[in-house]
């Protein structure tokens, strides 16, 4: 059995470099249209692919959307089976009522800035508040 790090490092991207980055780069209108462009077997390995790394894990969701539950847990076994459902629970639309906001406080912003100073005038200085630079006090302390 390998070790963890050993799948990581046999792992590789079933994709050209170039389609991940337009994937990654997509807005969510013209995703579905690069996945489509894809076979379903290398999706299912694309969507694995993404899955083990956590800055592409919202990519991972989508594309395992798109897939057939088999493809996934074939070529993932268990872990296929975890991204089918996680893909199938965030595929679904999540209706709120509106009564549920309703009960929260508004947010209010202050409108008065957090402290305020005097400004300072050369006339409040002393001459006693001369920089210990000037004066030879310095390593004295």
């Amino acid at each position: 059995m390998l070790s963890s790090r050993e799948a990581f490092e046999n792992d590789h991207c079933p994709v050209r470099d170039d389609l991940l980055g337009a994937m990654y780069r997509a807005n969510e209108h013209g995703l579905p249209a690069l996945v489509e462009s894809v076979s379903s077997d290398v999706r299912a390995q694309l969507a694995l692919f993404c899955y083990r790394r956590a800055h592409l894990h919202a990519l991972a969701l989508t594309i395992a959307a798109s897939c057939d539950e088999r493809d996934l847990i074939h070529h993932g076994g268990r872990v296929g089976s975890v991204l089918a459902a996680l893909a199938r629970e965030t595929a679904k639309p999540r209706h709120r009522p509106s009564s549920t906001y309703s009960h929260r406080k508004a947010i209010t912003l202050s409108t008065k800035p957090l402290s305020s100073f005097a400004p300072l005038d050369q006339d409040d200085l002393d001459e006693d508040d001369t920089p210990a630079s000037q004066t030879g006090l310095i390593g004295l302390a």
